[in-house]
């Protein structure tokens, strides 16, 4: 039943075994390497990063009188509302900036330019009492353009048309 190779007996039983686990092993690394090349790389994961800059006047916006610049609008909240529903909130820092971050999960880019606003919910008598007490700056949204990083898109859009709208 054994076989004298040399000095050195074998089970040629043992020696099939060891062929067909190095073949069926052959062919798992085979399957791995043609469903690897196969796999569809993930889609792309979409932020847009919203931003602007909210000053202390009727416009929202930085205006120049003579030399006087219009101060601004520090410790505001922004919201960004689309279909009167509050999408996600920031309040603006000290010098009247904001960023929001949303996922395409929260909301699409044709909704976001379409159908939302920023809006300053702060009223404006916050920052200078001869401002309306009521009404609130909305700003439509502006695409700027799109940036990828791996499989992260970074939309970038803008609000910065603001407007005073009465309640």
């Amino acid at each position: 039943m054994y076989q004298a190779i040399g000095n050195k007996h074998t089970n040629p039983f043992t020696s099939m075994a060891m062929k067909s686990i190095i073949l069926i092993n052959l062919l798992v690394v085979v399957l791995v390497a043609t469903q690897a090349k196969a796999r569809v790389s993930p889609p792309p994961f979409n932020l847009f990063s919203i931003t602007g800059n909210v000053s202390c006047s009727l416009s929202g916006n930085i205006v120049v009188n003579g030399t006087t610049i219009t101060p601004p609008f520090p410790n505001a909240l922004v919201q960004l509302i689309c279909r009167r529903d509050v999408i996600s909130s920031t309040i603006t820092n000290g010098v009247g900036g904001f960023s929001i971050i949303v996922t395409d999960s929260e909301v699409r880019l044709a909704t976001l330019l379409r159908s939302c606003n920023v809006v300053v919910a702060s009223p404006l008598s916050a920052c200078n009492a001869s401002l309306p007490s009521s009404g609130s700056l909305q700003s439509p949204l502006e695409l700027v353009g799109t940036i990828r990083v791996g499989i992260l898109n970074i939309t970038n859009v803008l609000a910065r048309a603001f407007r005073f709208v009465r309640d």
